[in-house]
């Protein structure tokens, strides 16, 4: 009997847990993989064999010419919008069918993590947002330019004093060292200097809250996934301990502090201040320049003042601390990374963007200002398609919070039923890298976003900071940090190819964001200084 038992035991084992779970959108009639193939990706994926970035371009890639198709996360069924009208349906038109991401990180085990912008979901969402949105306003980045302004001068002075021909660098560890003493000295009131310092405590603090990357971690979060209990039995957590103790215990020290002691400075620490008062209000100035073509018109939702009711508690304002923190440390390095990539590679782009960069010094007499910055239309494009090639995230994700039907399109189309609580994801850097949308996409070409040539991207194919009212929030604060500090670069320097650099570069297989697989190494050579 037991003999006759164990093959059928293994067998229904095999069959409900290795092969069912991967039909969920063949039996709802939408194209996937194959079992066997989705096992081999999720496996590739979860070993990091490949970047995380390729494995959701397999999927992007496999089934040309359909507006949708399906794939897992896990066991976790996705399905992955490739149309772009399709997409600005779910993002904008229908966002109330797809207001929230999905939560994979339950607050039972990272409760910090539940409060913050990106994990809110609803009416809490809306609150926050509308909240949060005055603070990322162009105004308010052009208030912060100054203080960006001089983390970049100490930047460029770290090397300029070093006295050598060429200084040889890898650009992600000295960029994460700039959005580093950016983050806390624009949001957090803190003075550091990671270059020199370069064990300093909210540096070490920072890497160590914003680590994603590795096997384990790779690990704790997929059991997170499958099984918050478990993971909070085993003690499974996001963040570290002791950075999210340190973050949360400088933002609401620094708060108190400044309240006691009447202090005002510019940064994101007042900007809390004021929005827990219920000072901050939305207000947008026709007078000060916007960021550039990637910058993200904020919807109506973030800028509806009577939504803004939600009280920011020492845990809301931690949280909203930790996700600045985790957005703006690693991304806008990686962002300028690619970027002196691109333009050591490609010698006749950097002269001319340096070109632009000794014009706007002989115009503002030796000094750049914020509205100079804003109006350097190559500098923005070269941005514009560093982040067209090398996109800060991948991926981006909805939940479907109100049953949901998608029309059909052509004769050979079906009308298909999102269901309440299905996730749908838009796979940024597969739609990027389509030649449909983009010609020869390999080629980095920031004539794609020159003044004529923008007019024929098709919309909603574009979207380095997401779409819709639960884009990135703190889209024109990463775009005016990178364009300040590529500025001064260019400024002082020239980016040349070193013997360490890696020509064509690889990415990195343990990085969930876009990384080089052995580093950016290249060197800043010192230039004459316009006058």
């Amino acid at each position: 009997m037991t003999t006759f038992l164990i093959p059928i035991g293994l067998c229904l084992f095999v069959y409900f847990v290795l092969i069912r779970p991967f039909q969920y959108w063949t039996r709802r009639g939408v194209i996937q993989f194959s079992v066997w193939k989705l096992w081999l990706e999720n496996l590739k994926m979860f070993l990091q064999v490949i970047p995380m970035a390729d494995s959701f371009k397999v999927v992007y890639d496999a089934f040309p010419g359909v507006r949708y198709c399906g794939m897992y996360q896990i066991t976790n069924p996705i399905l992955v919008i490739k149309d772009p009208e399709l997409i600005k349906q779910i993002t904008v038109k229908d966002f109330e069918h797809f207001i929230d991401h999905n939560q994979f990180i339950s607050e039972e085990c990272e409760p910090l993590w539940a409060k913050n912008l990106f994990s809110l979901k609803g009416e809490r969402w809306k609150e926050m947002r509308s909240t949060l949105t005055p603070s990322f306003t162009s105004s308010k980045m052009k208030a912060m330019f100054g203080i960006m302004a001089e983390c970049a001068e100490k930047f460029v002075n770290h090397f300029k004093s070093d006295d050598l021909e060429i200084a040889t660098v890898e650009f992600y560890d000295i960029f994460t060292r700039f959005t580093n003493d950016v983050i806390a000295s624009a949001s957090f009131g803190v003075n550091c200097d990671s270059l020199k310092d370069r064990d300093n405590e909210f540096y070490l603090m920072g890497k160590m809250a914003t680590n994603f990357n590795g096997f384990w971690k790779n690990l704790s979060i997929a059991i997170m996934m499958m099984s918050p209990k478990l993971a909070n039995y085993l003690g499974v957590r996001v963040f570290d301990e002791k950075a999210s103790s340190f973050l949360r215990n400088l933002v609401i020290g620094n708060m108190e502090a400044r309240e006691k002691n009447g202090i005002v400075r510019p940064d994101m620490i007042h900007l809390l201040i004021e929005a827990r008062k219920g000072k901050l209000k939305h207000k947008r100035s026709s007078e000060v320049i916007d960021s550039g073509f990637a910058v993200i018109e904020e919807s109506e939702i973030g800028k509806q003042e009577e939504r803004q009711k939600l009280q920011l508690t020492d845990d809301y304002v931690a949280a909203q601390a930790l996700v600045f923190f985790f957005a703006g440390f690693e991304t806008v390095a990686a962002l300028m990374s690619f970027a002196g990539y691109e333009l050591a590679v490609d010698s006749f782009v950097q002269e001319r963007l340096q070109e632009e960069v000794d014009n706007v010094l002989r115009e503002g007499n030796g000094k750049l200002t914020y509205e100079a910055l804003m109006k350097m239309e190559y500098l923005d494009m070269v941005i514009s398609e560093t982040l067209r090639k090398w996109p800060g995230a991948v991926v981006f994700d909805r939940l479907c919070v109100k049953p949901y039907t998608i029309q059909p399109k052509s004769e050979d189309e079906k009308p298909f039923n999102i269901k309440k609580g299905d996730v749908v994801m838009m796979v940024t850097y597969g739609m990027h890298m389509d030649e449909k949308y983009f010609p020869n996409p390999d080629r980095f070409d920031p004539e794609r976003f020159n003044k004529e040539n923008r007019k024929n991207i098709t919309p909603y194919t574009y979207m380095p900071f997401g779409l819709g009212p639960r884009s990135c929030i703190g889209n024109r604060f990463a775009l005016l940090e990178a364009k300040i500090l590529i500025f001064n670069i260019l400024k002082h320097f020239d980016i040349i190819v070193v013997d360490k650099s890696v020509i064509p570069i690889k990415l990195a297989r343990k990085h969930i964001i876009l990384n080089a697989e052995k580093g950016f190494w290249f060197g800043l050579k010192p230039r004459k200084v316009v006058s």
